[in-house]
């Protein structure tokens, strides 16, 4: 198969690779099997980097491997890529976390409180309105009315 690029779009490519393997390392570090699969890929597109007119793009490690260099890894493109989807996954996982713990103590005080009934909706709903709860509130007051309450239960 043969593909070609402007300079422009092959820096896009690189862009996409170099937030994707951003998203592979995360927080797990570069010995995970997910970077692994990735890392003779990633390593092939950099090394292209220079006859697709995007070598500034590129540097090279001290142990041979290349990486890209701070004109793309701290592009203020990238870093706003890189927060946004940081941002949105704290907002997703808060409210998935704290919506499951809801319902989990919602249907222990029901077993305690009902024992043998069921609840009138099922599961999923009730987890969806628990999480609409916790949406509404979180657009409406970001982080202002989050308490921790070390020991306790919320």
């Amino acid at each position: 198969m043969k593909v070609s690029f402007t300079p422009k779009e092959y820096r896009q490519l690189l862009e996409l690779v170099h937030l994707g393997m951003w998203a592979v390392t995360g927080y797990q570090g570069e010995d995970t099997a997910a970077a692994k699969r990735y890392f003779n890929f990633d390593q092939k597109l950099l090394e292209l980097a220079a006859e697709q007119g995007c070598a500034d793009l590129v540097e090279k490690n001290t142990d041979g491997t290349l990486q890209p260099a701070p004109k793309l890894a701290e592009d203020e493109r990238i870093r706003e890529i890189q927060s946004e989807f940081q941002n949105d996954a704290f907002w997703h996982e808060i409210v998935a976390r704290l919506a499951d713990r809801d319902l989990a103590g919602d249907q222990a005080k029901r077993t305690i409180e009902t024992p043998g009934v069921e609840p009138p909706l099922s599961t999923d709903e009730r987890l969806k309105k628990i999480e609409d709860r916790y949406w509404k509130e979180f657009e409406k007051n970001d982080l202002a009315s989050l308490v921790v309450l070390r020991g306790g239960r919320g």
